[in-house]
């Protein structure tokens, strides 16, 4: 092992490794077939850093107002010791009981406790849950677990775990992007489950430890979103056994790291080389050189949880990768690989191969019907 750290310590240079955190794991299971981002995480590297340097920024994801209305809305579902929040889990959940021990785990300790003081306060209040023959039901508000990623401690951050039915344990996601009508931004939902899988995990792991069975933790999550953008708050139970299936073979993934480190050219690094006011140093062109030596796997759904994607997206336009315009043409032109070629075999200016004379002939017509359509308008 003291191998393997050597070779992604020299990969990020001589700073501390940027851990990772429940968004961070849930953007593995979104492009599991990006080998620069399975080496980059691996070895700790701040992507958002290499991004910055390079010039090629990701855009904050959310506005501080939307932060601050996100804050506004988890406070007061969790307000009154979680009265509106119980509400909502008797509805979605069936609970025959109308109250429910409330442990608030943000200020345990001291004020300014460690997250491991945290960690280990949760710890003991779980198991407790666990072990105990009441039927009371728990709230655990902020509390901290640990996930092993690529055989090192991570500190994850639930809203809420709820200790409810028959001794089974749910994480409870509480979002501030709307339902209206019933329906949410399934991008959203789908980023909100993913990243409520690693808690899954994390929870399953604790009681793993202690010899009890990790069905006690289930596979059903329960997002609480605003109604119709009022501050109303609904919940609804979604079921996240593929996207914990998906994050399990991701982390299995990091601990076979080496045949993608055997890959890399020898010395190679992305190493910013700070200076004494922690400022890069490195020459852009060779970090860049340096980044292009390992195989991304660019999609416009990168732009939504990856710091790198927009320097991977540079990448891919000048290239000509099919992968710019999004998975599911990419699977449509299965064997394609640039833009250029679909464009000749649509305009027949390149003769197809005998596996490409279907979907040759499909881009023709294509072509044949835009080219009417244009000419008619």
């Amino acid at each position: 092992m003291s191998l393997l750290n050597d070779r992604l310590d020299a990969l990020r240079g001589p700073v501390p490794a940027k851990g990772h955190d429940a968004r961070t794991l849930a953007a593995l299971t979104t492009n599991p077939g990006c080998t620069r981002r399975a080496l980059l995480d691996a070895a700790g590297v701040d992507k958002d850093a290499v991004a910055v340097h390079l010039g090629k920024p990701r855009p904050l994801a959310k506005s501080s107002l939307a932060l601050r209305s996100g804050a506004v809305f988890e406070q007061q579902v969790k307000a009154d010791g979680g009265a509106e929040l119980l509400r909502l889990l008797r509805e979605v959940l069936g609970l025959p009981l109308p109250e429910a021990a409330h442990t608030d785990l943000a200020n345990v300790g001291t004020q300014d406790a460690s997250l491991q003081v945290r960690h280990a306060y949760t710890r003991t209040a779980i198991l407790d849950a666990v072990r105990s023959t009441s039927p009371a039901r728990t709230l655990l508000d902020h509390p901290i677990l640990q996930l092993t990623v690529a055989g090192n401690p991570i500190y994850l951050e639930p809203d809420v775990v709820a200790f409810q039915i028959d001794g089974v344990f749910h994480i409870v996601e509480i979002k501030s992007f709307a339902v209206v009508d019933g329906q949410a931004d399934p991008a959203k939902v789908a980023a909100a489950v993913t990243q409520a899988a690693a808690y899954i995990l994390a929870l399953r792991e604790l009681l793993d430890s202690e010899g009890i069975d990790q069905d006690r933790v289930s596979d059903d999550v329960i997002l609480v979103m605003p109604r119709n953008f009022s501050r109303r708050a609904t919940a609804s139970v979604v079921d996240a056994r593929k996207k914990v299936a998906s994050l399990t073979r991701q982390l299995s993934r990091l601990t076979r790291i080496e045949p993608l480190l055997d890959t890399l050219p020898p010395h190679i690094t992305f190493d910013l080389a700070p200076d004494q006011d922690n400022r890069p140093t490195r020459d852009p062109k060779a970090l860049a050189e340096a980044l292009q030596s390992t195989a991304a796997r660019y999609t416009p759904a990168c732009r939504h949880f990856c710091d790198l994607a927009y320097v991977c997206r540079s990448e891919a336009r000048e290239e000509g990768s099919i992968d710019v315009l999004g998975t599911a043409v990419r699977d449509d032109l299965g064997g394609i690989d640039h833009v250029t070629t679909a464009l000749r075999l649509s305009d027949g200016t390149r003769e197809p191969s005998p596996d490409q004379s279907d979907l040759a002939a499909a881009l023709q017509h294509a072509h044949a019907v835009h080219t009417q359509l244009r000419e008619s308008a």
